[in-house]
């Protein structure tokens, strides 16, 4: 048994990770670990914009402009037409048009036809040139 235990006792090897081991200038896990979770902490400190039905359909409006190529792509800087999805975001606001029939405000229903109105016109014209 002694010869057991001698022989497991070859294959254990131990490694310090603590921080104070490290050599200077070098990072442990523990400090990248702790690097990672400032930087997630800062992200989430940015606080986001209320989300509102209004504010929904400017975010719908926007992707469309995108897709129609009128103005660029906000990663990318690039100006790129792409006409099928710039109609599938008008019928999806054009879906929304009907299925919120009666439960919006004079207001939202308002600016829900006169975008839908504004991007068919768009598209019209995209599609024309």
């Amino acid at each position: 048994m002694a010869e057991e235990r001698g022989e497991e006792r070859r294959g254990f090897k131990v490694i310090d990770r603590r921080i104070f081991a490290q050599k200077e200038g070098e990072k442990g896990q523990g400090e990248e670990k702790a690097e990672e979770a400032k930087k997630e902490e800062s992200r989430e400190e940015v606080p986001l914009p209320e989300v509102t039905f209004s504010s929904f359909i400017y975010s719908l409006s926007t992707t469309c402009l995108v897709h129609l190529g009128e103005i660029p792509e906000p990663v990318s800087q690039k100006v790129q037409k792409n006409l099928p999805l710039a109609k599938q975001t008008i019928d999806v606001l054009d879906i929304l048009l009907e299925k919120t029939r009666g439960n919006l405000t004079e207001e939202e229903e308002r600016l829900l036809r006169s975008v839908i109105t504004d991007l068919r016109i768009r598209y019209v014209k995209a599609v024309s040139s």
